[in-house]
């Protein structure tokens, strides 16, 4: 039986594995319906839950981790999002930001945390990552994106307050808000500690410290900005636009959190100030040091000069020389050498040059 032919220049493939696709409940922290700040037992997919909270006049709150396209278009067809918030849940690149679609609003937070590290090191300090809340008046989907940050400390928070929940979704944006905002906080402290530690270590005699770790810290410190800085405008609008499918009272409790960011940013805006004057210290610290070795390599020199200028001199090759046949010629070379060179070591020393 003949053999099947195969062209020489083609090679056959494997056949390839039909794609998968992972489904939508992987993506899905949390879903639970509130109906009068109580959460009603059992477990509800996002579908399910809607309904459950438009009948029972509730509503949902929805945490998805790192949805792909497709399971975010399953719930977006669910709860009738918007394509272009959509696609901003799935590409995570954003900046903190407030849109109003139609009746949803969609509320964009970056979420920061600090990495342990060495001082003297120049690793990741700062880790970022996002937050994009969608809310309405019957639900309110947090689409988390990053290993850190994670809302389940809030949800616990809330659903012990039942008074705050009945106050509806916006409760829930608030309570998120607060948090991101506290993150803020405590990373802010974490690095003004490393700050001091660095001022504290550049200002110590003797010490040394590299100018890539202040370098390193102050990227992070730019990187920490742009993440804080910018939810400044979201949270002016939350306070101060009626117009919001908002509870007055959860306005009232915005301005607290938009007080306790411009906090945040104050400081941030005052490490960067001092990471720069760090910077200029630190190198005027390695121009003096540089200086005081230059001073030591040129005492020395000057010293060396000396023995080698006369035994120069002396190493010609002529026959008529004075003292070459002086029979205290060499010693008395040697102890002029000396002098001369004692002579030039005590005057570097007492101009602190050696």
């Amino acid at each position: 039986m003949p053999l099947p032919f195969h062209s020489p220049g083609r090679t056959r493939r494997p056949p390839s594995r039909p794609h998968i696709p992972i489904p939508t409940a992987r993506a899905v922290v949390d879903c639970a319906v509130y109906v009068e700040g109580e959460r009603l037992p059992g477990r509800f997919t996002h579908d399910t839950a809607l309904a459950a909270a438009r009948e029972r006049g509730g509503f949902v709150w929805l945490g998805l981790h790192d949805p792909d396209a497709r399971q975010m278009a399953e719930i977006a067809a669910t709860f009738r999002l918007h394509a272009l918030a959509v696609e901003d849940a799935v590409q995570a690149h954003q900046r903190p930001k407030l849109e109003r679609y139609d009746e949803t609003l969609v509320v964009v937070m970056r979420t920061v945390a600090y990495m342990e590290h060495e001082i003297h090191s120049v690793n990741e300090i700062v880790e970022t990552g996002e937050l994009l809340i969608f809310l309405a008046t019957d639900f309110v989907i947090a689409v988390r994106h990053g290993e850190h940050s994670a809302l389940a400390r809030v949800r616990q928070a809330l659903e012990k307050d039942p008074k705050r929940l009945r106050l509806g979704p916006g409760a829930v944006l608030h309570a998120i808000a607060d948090h991101v905002v506290d993150t803020y906080i405590e990373v802010v402290q974490s690095v003004e500690f490393d700050i001091d530690a660095m001022e504290e270590e550049i200002f110590t005699p003797r010490s040394t410290i590299s100018v890539e770790s202040i370098y390193q810290l102050k990227r992070e410190v730019v990187e920490l900005r742009r993440a804080v800085n910018p939810l400044a405008a979201p949270l002016d609008t939350l306070v101060k636009n009626a117009d919001l499918p908002l509870d007055p009272e959860v306005r009232r409790y915005f301005r607290d959190v938009a007080d306790h960011h411009t906090t945040v940013s104050e400081r941030i805006t005052d490490f960067d100030d001092s990471l720069s004057s760090l910077i200029n210290a630190a190198l005027a610290k390695i121009t003096v040091q540089q200086n005081t070795d230059m001073r030591k390599i040129s005492a020395w020199v000057a010293i060396a000069a000396v023995p080698t200028m006369i035994a120069g001199i002396y190493g010609m090759n002529f026959e008529h020389m004075p003292e070459l046949k002086w029979t205290w010629g060499y010693p008395v070379v040697l102890l002029l050498i000396t002098g001369i060179c004692g002579t030039l070591l005590m005057l570097f020393r007492r101009n602190n040059w050696l």
